[in-house]
């Protein structure tokens, strides 16, 4: 049996970056992916691109039972610091809105780069390994897969979530803190698209139809694009809400966002002969528009119409309720809410309280940050805060 100073398991974002901050003091590391790359959720973000960080990470755009435990790993390995190793590679990168940055050219450079810093601390990754048992006594963690079998004092679970299950995502770090004892907050599709049902069925007519909104769940709220489809809504906002969103709860759009209270009186006084389709045409695409006005209901000029009517109507735009049916699961989640509780693991080195040597990172950690490159900051801070303490 091979010996190690640690195992990581899963050669995803958390993991490679947990190996090259380890290997590169000295310790000897091996990586374990199921899958036949590594990185294969890096390769496919950000359209391609890799939307590799934010430089607005904060501790407030994370989800968690325990909103503090992310405060220690994100001050020690910040935005900042990954992208100075963006640029030492000589990686050309751009800011999208709301402080995301990603590559000019490929997701294939992050991979790269987290391939080039293991290659320095002498890591070695092997490809294609499916665990088999994995053991602990007399303070060593023994791992086997089908090729072999190999023990180190160190164990890092780094298997992510079971979003995006066609990349092979499982819920194998689940299973795998149970059997050590940790506890698991409860599991659940996140930055996901919602369905919608019922009356809401109506809307599925606008596939294809986005505009920017102000989505709100409970007391989160975000103004960015919605996108109606075929089953339902999705866009940058509903799936930043997505992560909020508890079935049976409401979803409320606030349409033309930008519009004052009292702009459909005012609006009777500027241009009394228009009709409300046609108001909402000038700001909202056009089947988007026909479809709200006839949901409000009110017909002909809005002269003829009294202003209790069109504040109703305001209102109703801007608070529009959806009730959605449910989510589009796992398969279309891009990360998961909930994990392996934070009660269990010291939050400067990621280590298991119950368990010394055992550490949890990344996504399978209950830790889910916004939309916009905060998991990948969560992944890189998470893995650089076990690394350095192996």
């Amino acid at each position: 049996m091979s010996e190690f100073d640690a195992i990581i398991l899963g050669g995803g974002a958390a993991g490679l970056m947990c190996a090259l901050t380890a290997g590169q003091r000295g310790r000897r590391i091996l990586v374990l992916e199921r899958a036949d790359q590594v990185g294969k959720k890096i390769l496919i973000s950000g359209g391609g691109r890799c939307n590799f960080t934010n430089i607005h990470t904060a501790p407030d755009r994370y989800l968690s039972a325990n909103p503090h435990f992310v405060k220690s790993a994100l001050s020690r390995y910040t935005a900042r610091d990954f992208l100075d190793l963006v640029e030492r590679h000589g990686i050309a990168w751009h800011e999208k809105t709301l402080g995301q940055l990603f590559c000019d050219g490929s997701a294939r450079q992050i991979v790269d780069l987290l391939l080039d810093e293991c290659a320095q601390g002498d890591v070695q990754i092997r490809c294609g390994e499916d665990i088999t048992a994995v053991d602990h006594a007399d303070g060593r963690f023994a791992v086997r897969t089908q090729t072999g079998s190999w023990s180190a004092p160190a164990l890092v679970i780094a298997t992510g979530g079971p979003s995006i299950p066609k990349m092979g995502a499982t819920g194998f770090a689940y299973d795998l803190a149970r059997q050590f004892g940790l506890k698991v907050v409860e599991p659940r599709p996140a930055l996901v698209p919602l369905t919608l049902g019922g009356e809401d069925v109506l809307f599925r007519e606008l596939s294809g139809v986005s505009t920017e909104v102000i989505a709100q769940a409970g007391r989160n709220a975000f103004r960015e694009a919605a996108l109606f489809t075929h089953r339902g809504l999705s866009g940058p906002a509903i799936l930043q809400i997505s992560s909020y969103w508890r079935p049976g709860d409401p979803v409320f759009i606030r349409f033309l966002p930008d519009q004052p209270d009292g702009w459909l009186p005012e609006a009777k006084r500027a241009n009394p002969r228009a009709s409300i389709k046609s108001l909402l045409s000038h700001a909202l695409p056009e089947r988007l528009a026909t479809a709200l006005a006839e949901r409000i209901g009110l017909q002909g000029d809005i002269g003829n119409l009294p202003d209790k009517a069109l504040i109703a109507a305001e209102n109703r735009l801007a608070k529009w309720e959806f009730h959605p049916n449910g989510s589009e699961g796992y398969a279309k989640a891009e990360v998961t809410v909930g994990g392996i509780s934070t009660a269990e693991l010291s939050s400067k080195t990621m280590e298991a309280r119950k368990i010394p040597g055992l550490y949890a990172i990344g996504e399978a950690v209950d830790v889910t940050g916004w939309l916009g490159g905060y998991n990948f900051q969560w992944a890189w801070a998470s893995g650089a805060a076990a690394g350095s303490a192996i």
